[in-house]
């Protein structure tokens, strides 16, 4: 693969990332607010914070294939 190929594809990564972080926010916030109410039910918000923390793998997956690898 060539360096432009290589360069385009982290940038398509980088993208996503930024997609993915800014749904993880709103979610934050979805969370937030629903339990500011204090009328939430408990099992929305599990679900909620559940799917929180699988946008928090894939952005730990992404975070990873964008960062070199530096031999030290």
């Amino acid at each position: 693969m060539n360096s432009s190929a290589r360069m385009e594809q982290v940038d398509v990564l980088r993208i996503q990332l930024g997609v993915l972080r800014q749904e993880h926010r709103d979610l934050d916030d979805a969370i937030h607010a629903l339990q500011d109410t204090g009328k939430a039910d408990p099992l929305t918000i599990k679900r909620l914070k559940k799917q929180k923390l699988a946008l928090k793998d894939k952005i730990t997956v992404l975070e990873d294939r964008t960062t070199p690898d530096i031999i030290a």
